[in-house]
C-alpha cells in the first residue's frame, strides 16, 4: 500500500468518526449561530450599506480561536487517553501517515463548516454586486487560517491525555498568533528591540497575513506563511507522537 493510500485510509476513517456521533451536527450549529452572530449583530452586515462580506470574513480569525481547539483537542488527546494510539501504532501505517491523514480530516471538517455559510455569499449577491474575487480570496483566507489553527492545536494535542488541556493549550498558542502582529503589542516590544525585530514579529502574526488576503489578493508570501505554519506544525506533531510512543 503506498503512502497516499494509507493517508487516505486514516483520512477516511477520522473524517467519518465526526459524524459517527453527535460532535459534527453540535460544531456546525454553533458555528454557523455564531458566523451569523459575527456578520450580522457585531459586524452589521445589513446596515453597511456595503455588499461585500467583510464583517463576515474578518469575524472568522476570532471564531477559530474558540472553535477550532474543539476540533483539535480530540486528535491525539483522545487516542492517548483511550489507548488506542498503541493500537493504531501496530497497524501498517507510519507516524507520519497518522499525522498528515488526521490532519487533513479534521482540516476537510473544518472547511466544510466554511462551506455551508456559502449561502450568505448568495444572499450579498443578491441585494448588490460583490467583489466575488475578493470574497473568494477571504474564503481562501480562512480556511488557510483554520489549517494553521488545526496544526498547532494537533501538534499540542499530542502532549497531554487531557482534552481541556489540549484546548485552553490551542486556544493560547492561536491567541498569541493573530495578537503578536497587533499595534499595541509592536508598540510594547518596540521600545526595547530593533526595528528588524519588531518586523520579525509582525511578520510571524497570522492575522497579518489574513487582513493582507482579505484585500483581495493572492499574494504567495501570505500563502507561504500559512503553508509553512502547517509543515512546521505537522512536523514537530510526528516528533512527538515518535517520542511519546513509550508512555
Amino acid at each position: 500500500m503506498s503512502a497516499l493510500a494509507r493517508t487516505g485510509a486514516v483520512f477516511r476513517r477520522e473524517f467519518a468518526s465526526y459524524f459517527a456521533s453527535p460532535l459534527a451536527s453540535v460544531f456546525l450549529v454553533i458555528y454557523l449561530f455564531l458566523s451569523g452572530v459575527f456578520a450580522f449583530q457585531l459586524g452589521g452586515l445589513y446596515e453597511r450599506g456595503q455588499a461585500d462580506l467583510r464583517p463576515f470574513l474578518q469575524g472568522q480569525p476570532w471564531l477559530d480561536l474558540f472553535l477550532v481547539p474543539a476540533l483539535s483537542m480530540r486528535l491525539w488527546a483522545e487516542e492517548r487517553r483511550t489507548g488506542t494510539i498503541e493500537l493504531l501504532l501496530t497497524l501498517p501505517f507510519s507516524v507520519w501517515d497518522l499525522v498528515v491523514g488526521k490532519f487533513l480530516a479534521a482540516w476537510a471538517f473544518a472547511c466544510l463548516a466554511l462551506l455551508l455559510t456559502t449561502p450568505l455569499w448568495g444572499t450579498v449577491a443578491w441585494l448588490g454586486a460583490p467583489d466575488h474575487g475578493a470574497a473568494l480570496v477571504g474564503y481562501l483566507a480562512c480556511a488557510l487560517m483554520a489549517g494553521a489553527f488545526l496544526a498547532v492545536g494537533s501538534f499540542l494535542s499530542a502532549f497531554t491525555k487531557n482534552q481541556v488541556i489540549a484546548f485552553v493549550l490551542c486556544g493560547v498558542a492561536c491567541f498569541v498568533l493573530v495578537v503578536m502582529g497587533f499595534p499595541i503589542v509592536l508598540d510594547f516590544v518596540s521600545g526595547w528591540l530593533p526595528k528588524v525585530a519588531v518586523d520579525a514579529i509582525a511578520s510571524m502574526s497570522a492575522m497579518t497575513h489574513f487582513d493582507s488576503m482579505m484585500r483581495g489578493v493572492i499574494d504567495l508570501r501570505d500563502v507561504a506563511y500559512f503553508v509553512s505554519v502547517i509543515a512546521a506544525c505537522l512536523v514537530m506533531n510526528g516528533i512527538v507522537v515518535e517520542w511519546k510512543k513509550a508512555d
